[in-house]
């Protein structure tokens, strides 16, 4: 620690800006959400002129009644969260924690390990009831659930045994670092991050996603000849087509690309398969292709590199102030490391910046998703890639009446209104 001791007003400073975010982002989310469930309930006994010879009335009543049943549930984790967070911080809760793990074990590496461990399993269980509620009761409402309890717990149980395997040799190493490289420990540690994220992307598709999922050759002959020829005719090649069998969990459909060089697969879930026709398939593969054509994937994880490089300066400088632990209600390790307590005050106040320059980023990727139906458009037909989102729209029971706001805050791709209009205009923009 580089202060020896504690300043009172810029720890009150801390806690009432902490309290004053909190309490923003909370009004915030709440006046989001509510604006949501208003206008769509509003706009739920008619489907919109231009989706009505595509749409049904009851197809529309489904996803307006999902879309609010998803609203409301979140408005109790959005309670329960901000809850959690106080418990942790101004409450004492992250304090109490490590100081009962400090009687049991000696202050170090281990100890702070123990620390990370201990609250991410806390913070899991006691999420463990809105999960159970979203999958089994939510989901399974609406036709959209097909796990089965056994797969459930066996999904938990890999996930558990995966996440510990690479999390704790991962944070032992962080942890470490932030204790070993000097006062620029956080530029090591950045790099570190950073290069454990692209292994990721290598390991992921190969050894880690067929653990919960298989994936299988594309079979189809006409269908796999036709996204090869789509693909060489946009320059394009993959390590394979694969086929998830993501109908063991749920209804809904989805298709991507994974992995990075030549671990780069596409991804058809079989849900998908079963609801397009070939042409359809093909117009939201070269939507894919899109994003790797105008470099979306890369832009966006250099803004990730840029912003995390930001992020960990800034928890470079507050791990070393007193008053971050003590304004958040927790009490420092005077004469030992604090790196753990500092990771996990960080993770829990960064989210309230986010809240308010999300729109930014929601923005950004609404204008990629334009880019990439463009380039859809030109390469296969836009009538075709809209009728295949008129049909993931349907059956994902997407609402096509959002609110404009809590679009602007929270949308990543466009409402459909925005993105059909502009794919079948004929300037295609």
């Amino acid at each position: 620690m580089t202060d020896a001791s504690p300043v009172p007003n810029y720890s009150l400073w801390m806690t009432a800006a902490f309290a004053l975010a909190l309490m923003a982002s909370v009004l915030l989310k709440y006046w989001l959400a509510t604006r949501q469930m208003r206008h769509v309930a509003a706009h739920r006994d008619a489907v919109p002129a231009a989706f009505q010879t595509h749409i049904t009335l009851d197809a529309h009543h489904k996803a307006a009644d999902y879309t609010i049943a998803q609203g409301r549930l979140g408005l109790l984790e959005l309670a329960f969260g901000t809850a959690l967070v106080l418990g942790w911080t101004l409450l004492g809760g992250l304090s109490w924690l490590n100081a009962t793990l400090l009687q049991w074990m000696e202050p170090g590496v281990l100890q702070q390990v123990a620390l990370l461990a201990a609250f991410m399993v806390l913070g899991s269980a006691l999420d463990l009831p809105f999960t159970l509620y979203r999958t089994f009761v939510l989901e399974q409402r609406f036709g959209f659930n097909k796990t089965t309890p056994k797969l459930w717990i066996q999904d938990l149980v890999k996930s558990t045994l995966v996440g510990a395997a690479i999390g704790l040799p991962v944070a032992a190493l962080v942890v470490w670092m932030m204790g070993a490289t000097g006062a620029y420990w956080w530029i090591w540690t950045w790099g570190v991050w950073m290069g454990f994220n692209i292994l990721m992307l290598l390991v992921y598709p190969t050894w880690i996603a067929p653990l919960f999922n298989q994936f299988k050759p594309l079979e189809d002959a006409t269908l796999k000849e036709r996204v090869s020829t789509l693909m060489a005719r946009c320059g394009f090649t993959s390590n394979g087509f694969y086929v998830m069998d993501g109908s063991k969990r749920s209804a809904h459909a989805n298709a991507y690309f994974t992995g990075f060089g030549a671990s780069k697969r596409v991804v058809f879930y079989d849900t998908l398969l079963a609801q397009l026709n070939p042409a359809e398939v093909d117009a939201v593969l070269a939507h894919e292709l899109g994003h790797f054509k105008h470099r979306h994937i890369i832009k966006r994880m250099v803004a990730l590199f840029g912003l995390s490089l930001l992020g960990f300066a800034l928890l470079g400088w507050v791990s070393q102030q007193v008053w971050f632990y003590t304004g958040l209600g927790v009490i420092p390790n005077m004469t030992g490391a604090n790196d753990a307590l500092s990771l996990l005050l960080f993770m829990m106040v960064l989210p309230l910046l986010g809240s308010f320059i999300g729109p930014v980023f929601a923005q950004l990727s609404r204008k990629h998703e334009f880019e990439a139906d463009a380039y859809a458009v030109a390469h296969t037909s836009g009538a075709d890639l809209s009728s295949a989102l008129l049909k993931l729209y349907k059956d994902n029971a997407s609402t096509l009446t959002p609110d404009p706001v809590y679009v602007r805050f929270y949308y990543s791709h466009p409402p459909a209104s925005e993105r059909l209009g502009r794919m079948l205009s004929p300037a295609g923009n």
